[in-house]
């Protein structure tokens, strides 16, 4: 076992998670994106963010001081909670372990302090029907133990068709006998905080800067059933050349958002 490490004073790393993922369709008629774009409106409205950031708070075992939240005009919605540190009870140990988090239905664990943000933003192509959902969640802790517990939650509250995670811990702290330390937890990379199902699902890569503390990864979903993605017809109906170019428009666009680059 890990011996725990001995700090004079508080512990003064601040680890910052940022989230974005993007749910991507086809809507054929500017009637069907409009309605993909009302659909999005309502399933990920400031209301349901709301509950789907408590839910972070919850596995983070903090305090919501304050919330911010607004839906916009035409599209859109933000929420933003100040949260504030929660004491470990006696006996409670603060989880370091680089493993996967709960699920949305088994939220236990528990961190420290700052803040969580989630912004929404929904957007299609002028021409050939692909339209783009994007969630950008940043969950910033000052304290124990890092906010990658909340990634298993949140990447299984949204449909994530691709997923882009970075992780950076700043600052330092120091131990007992003045010795700084700039990480207070080993970690070889995000996926280990993954599920194996989650894992299994997705094609990810990372890039990683271990001597800055820095860690990227990147997500996206192996399995491909084009159902799944048009929006308001079934892929059975369609002619089978339509089809195909339409899967692979889709196609496009999961690549050149995972690489982050335009595809000729």
């Amino acid at each position: 076992m890990e011996s725990k490490l001995q700090l004079h004073g508080f512990n003064n790393l601040t680890k910052s998670l940022s989230f974005n993922i993007y749910d991507i369709c086809y809507a054929q008629t500017e009637e069907q994106r409009e309605a993909y774009i009302d659909y999005i409106d309502e399933m990920y409205n400031a209301e349901r963010l709301t509950q789907i950031l408590t839910d972070v708070v919850k596995i983070v075992g903090a305090n919501v001081l304050n919330i911010a939240r607004q839906d916009y005009e035409p599209h859109g919605a933000s929420v933003t909670m100040l949260i504030a540190e929660h004491e470990l009870t006696n006996g409670e140990e603060p989880d370091n372990e680089e493993s996967p988090g709960p699920l949305p239905d088994t939220i236990v664990a528990h961190l420290d302090k700052s803040h969580v943000t989630v912004h929404t933003y929904p957007e299609s192509h002028p021409h050939d029907g692909v339209s783009t959902f994007r969630a950008d969640i940043d969950v910033s802790t000052c304290g124990l133990i890092s906010p990658l517990k909340v990634l298993n939650y949140l990447i299984h509250s949204f449909d994530s068709d691709v997923v882009t995670v970075d992780y950076r811990v700043r600052g330092f702290t120091r131990d007992v006998d003045g010795t700084k330390h700039y990480i207070d937890h080993d970690i070889n990379s995000i996926q280990n905080y993954l599920t194996e199902d989650t894992q299994n699902a997705y094609q990810m890569i990372d890039v990683n800067v271990y001597q800055e503390n820095l860690f990227h990864t990147k997500m996206m979903l192996k399995n491909f059933k084009l159902d799944n993605y048009v929006f308001g017809v079934n892929a059975s109906d369609l002619d089978p050349q339509e089809a195909q170019s339409i899967e692979d428009r889709l196609r496009r666009e999961m690549l050149e958002i995972f690489y982050s680059r335009n595809v000729e």
